[in-house]
């Protein structure tokens, strides 16, 4: 004999597992999605490849993600969640530019070490990639460009040489080009980006 509200328990409990089920299979296939990101870029990355990697069929995964920007956009935020970049909110509370652009250069130099095998093959292949995400990356920039920049005063051409050399300072390619290929330590990178910045923005000659 059932309970009164037997039956209905038992529904709730197997929506709640397939529902566990449905959203278990997503995370699969997205974070498929990231490690074939990183080990060959988005470029070479196929719907087949990312099914076979997450152990699923073609269909199953057309079925979560209906197209490649859905997928991308699924991945990017998992790999975000996971790789948090420093937030420049945090820079603004500290007055002296110069010391800020310190703090924010160990806190990217830091992240870059473990974000660079994946953002190295995103700017390689950002031309593949749906456009969103080369809209993020530029918009992200500004915003931490903008943050470093208050304090020093720069106008006109000034401006324009300070803020390309903020942006060269943050840039992956940047710490890879003084660390991983020039043998520079994180300290002495921040150092020389910093030296960089503050000519930057000194007097035009």
């Amino acid at each position: 004999m059932v309970e009164p509200g037997g039956s209905s328990t038992a529904r709730g409990y197997t929506m709640r597992a397939r529902q566990e089920s449905v959203e278990q299979t997503r995370l699969q296939i997205t974070e498929a999605t990231m490690r074939l990101h990183e080990r060959v870029g988005p470029a070479a990355t196929t719907v087949s490849a990312v099914a076979v990697e997450a152990g699923v069929t073609r269909l199953t995964v057309y079925r979560h993600f209906p197209d490649e920007a859905a997928l991308v956009a699924a991945c990017s935020a998992r790999w975000r969640k996971l790789h948090p970049r420093p937030d420049p909110t945090g820079w603004a509370a500290v007055v002296d530019p110069e010391e800020r652009l310190r703090i924010a250069l160990v806190g990217t130099y830091a992240w870059v070490r473990t974000a660079a095998p994946m953002m190295t093959k995103i700017y390689r292949d950002l031309d593949s990639m749906p456009v969103f995400v080369r809209e993020f990356l530029a918009d992200d920039e500004r915003a931490r460009v903008a943050v470093l920049a208050i304090g020093f005063r720069a106008r006109g051409r000034r401006a324009r040489r300070l803020e390309a050399a903020l942006a060269h300072a943050l840039h992956v390619r940047t710490w890879e080009s003084l660390c991983l290929a020039g043998g520079l330590s994180d300290s002495e990178a921040v150092d020389l980006m910093t030296a960089t910045v503050l000519a930057a923005a000194g007097p035009a000659r």
